[in-house]
């Protein structure tokens, strides 16, 4: 599993002109399914990201989480996080799950945040989305993990 975390003010996700989904301060998700992802890798970092000390405290240090502050996710799916682009000039994108499965993955992580007690707004499994936010900080994390670790 690929993710691009964000901090935001407040981010949204429109699809065909309406708008599906909206959140105040917290993060926003961009998830990709790879073609090895468990129900392991799901929980792991279901688990993980509503306890990342990355929101500021009193002094303006990153010793706060999610779950302390009380913010929100929005988490969209997104497969080209998996794009191989070293080869030629289109990428590959052989390494993310196909879609059925990804699709079953995706649902079951959004059902896994939410059993973290944290709000969970998604955007739309497979629909071209406008995704709009406000960044906070800037603070942008990659989270990935290497296979049995």
């Amino acid at each position: 599993m690929r993710i691009v975390l964000q901090r935001v003010k407040e981010a949204w996700v429109h699809v065909d002109g309406e708008e599906v989904a909206r959140i105040g301060p917290g993060f926003l998700l961009l998830a990709g399914i790879g073609e090895e992802d468990t129900e392991e890798e799901l929980s792991f970092w279901a688990r993980k990201i509503p306890e990342l000390r990355v929101l500021p405290d009193e002094a303006g240090k990153f010793n706060r989480s999610l779950q302390e502050a009380g913010g929100e996710i929005l988490c969209v799916s997104q497969f080209t996080l998996y794009g191989d682009c070293r080869k030629g000039r289109r990428p590959s994108f052989s390494r993310a799950a196909p879609g059925p499965v990804a699709q079953e993955l995706f649902h079951r992580f959004l059902e896994l945040l939410r059993g973290e007690g944290v709000a969970v707004q998604a955007g739309v499994f497979g629909a071209h989305m406008e995704v709009g936010l406000i960044n906070d900080g800037p603070v942008t994390l990659i989270l990935e993990r290497q296979r049995g670790k």
